[in-house]
């Protein structure tokens, strides 16, 4: 199937699937944001925690400002004119933020398992009995950050179906043996 022959690349659901999904991440990252920023406790036997202590924190946060602010740029530019001429910028920049958020989420995870379980074998006891509320403020940005991943699959998707999808799909074994054939 040639371009041509595709018709409309960009149908009016898939457009307003993808302004959602950007819409979207704005809220949910900013939330994110928020909740680990101004996520604190204060144990009188072992100090205070907060985001500034743990790195995977702070990477948390700065992906997901970055999530955030793509995501703003990417709603404003997907409504001007020329579209896919920026659809090879959407797929490679949806890609990247997708992976960044992946790679802090599973940041945010491994903290969250060290602060549940412990590490026994480095003598590395659970920190939640002691710091239940900044445990549970931690759960909960993880989840909305797993939220923003979740968008950006599916965002990396639309992007990936529209710099693709004008061209035609490639040849399987059995049809390049079919046509290597001669015809009789």
């Amino acid at each position: 199937m040639s371009a041509e022959s595709t018709g409309n690349q960009n149908p009016p659901a898939l457009k307003s699937l993808d302004a959602s999904l950007r819409l979207s991440v704005i809220p949910l990252s900013i939330a994110t944001i928020w909740l680990t920023v101004t996520n604190k406790e204060h144990n009188p036997i072992y100090g205070d925690v907060n985001f500034t202590n743990l790195t995977g924190l702070k990477y948390m946060v700065f992906t997901s400002a970055i999530c955030a602010g793509y995501a703003s740029l990417a709603a404003i530019a997907s409504f001007v004119r020329c579209f896919l001429t920026k659809a090879w910028l959407f797929f490679v920049s949806d890609q990247i933020v997708a992976y960044l958020t992946v790679t802090s989420g599973a940041a945010v995870m491994e903290i969250l398992d060290l602060a549940y379980e412990g590490d026994q074998k480095i003598t590395w006891s659970e920190a939640c009995n002691s710091y239940g509320k900044f445990c549970s403020k931690m759960k909960v940005a993880l989840i909305l950050h797993a939220l923003v991943l979740c968008c950006f699959i599916v965002l990396a998707a639309i992007s990936a179906y529209r710099v693709f999808s004008p061209f035609d799909p490639p040849l399987s074994s059995k049809e390049v043996e079919d046509e290597d054939e001669p015809t009789t």
